[in-house]
């Protein structure tokens, strides 16, 4: 069960499941807790696992003035201070990658790993048309599942929508109680496209494991590898036939390998 945390001028819905070696885990954009139920499912015998709504997401409210990653990266470190973590492994997809890179800048003794799915380090001009396109979207169309049909598309391999995994997924967002704000939408997006981590990346001295999805539309394989070329000694790997979001695809999968990561680095070795 989840609870708020006070951090700052901020209450962020935050829930802990699980024992041993902290993990947190962060996601991108309007995702909440649940977007990483498989994790908190399969992962808890293992590690003990927080996870939060980012500000404007979810349970979390969106305070009045502008948001940026450097808020949403202070936010995920103070969530670690309210519950005593000294350090944790950390996850994060998407936008919520970039928070990660950002905690680890800001916060690096906070910050025991990385794993970066589907990351970048500056937005090239193809995301940034996805990201205007997504913008627009979510003003002009005429219902939440539109809205949703179009995201999913870009995100959700063809795969999950022949499948109905799709369907699954856009059954269980649309009975989603806490609905995020359309302008809430907007300010994400245009922090996570406005930012840029490429010249500060080789200052982390920490381990990471970067993970793409060989057929992610948006944050693409080459984004992914330039991110792990300039963190020193990333891991790079492309998931390959995978879309923008294997964790709730082939969550068995990616826990696997996101798991034995985190067994190397508490043994003192990466791989």
């Amino acid at each position: 069960m989840g609870k708020h945390l006070q951090a700052n001028d901020l209450a962020i819905w935050t829930e802990q499941v699980g024992e041993g070696p902290d993990v947190l885990l962060i996601g991108g954009l309007g995702d909440t807790v649940e977007s990483w139920q498989f994790q908190l499912d399969g992962l808890a015998d293992r590690y003990c696992l927080t996870a939060f709504d980012n500000r404007g997401a979810g349970r979390t409210a969106k305070p009045d003035g502008p948001l940026s990653v450097e808020m949403m990266a202070d936010d995920a470190a103070q969530v670690l201070r309210e519950l005593n973590i000294r350090s944790a492994h950390v996850a994060g997809f998407s936008g919520g990658s970039i928070i990660a890179q950002e905690l680890a800048l800001r916060h690096p003794r906070m910050v025991r790993s990385l794993v970066l799915q589907s990351t970048w380090a500056v937005a090239d001009p193809y995301l940034r048309a996805w990201a205007l396109f997504m913008r627009t979207l979510v003003r002009a169309a005429p219902s939440e599942r539109t809205f949703l049909e179009g995201l999913f598309l870009s995100i959700y391999t063809p795969r999950s929508h022949n499948d109905g995994t799709v369907d699954q997924i856009m059954e269980e967002v649309l009975a989603f109680p806490h609905k995020q704000k359309t302008e809430d939408v907007e300010a994400f997006l245009d922090a996570m496209m406005g930012h840029d981590t490429s010249e500060r990346l080789p200052q982390l001295n920490v381990p990471t494991l970067v993970l793409a999805g060989g057929i992610d539309m948006t944050s693409r394989p080459e984004l992914c590898r330039e991110v792990a070329e300039r963190i020193p000694g990333a891991l790079f790997e492309v998931l390959e036939g995978e879309g923008h979001q294997p964790f709730q695809e082939v969550p068995e999968q990616w826990n696997a390998r996101v798991s034995a990561f985190w067994e190397g680095v508490e043994a003192g070795d990466q791989a």
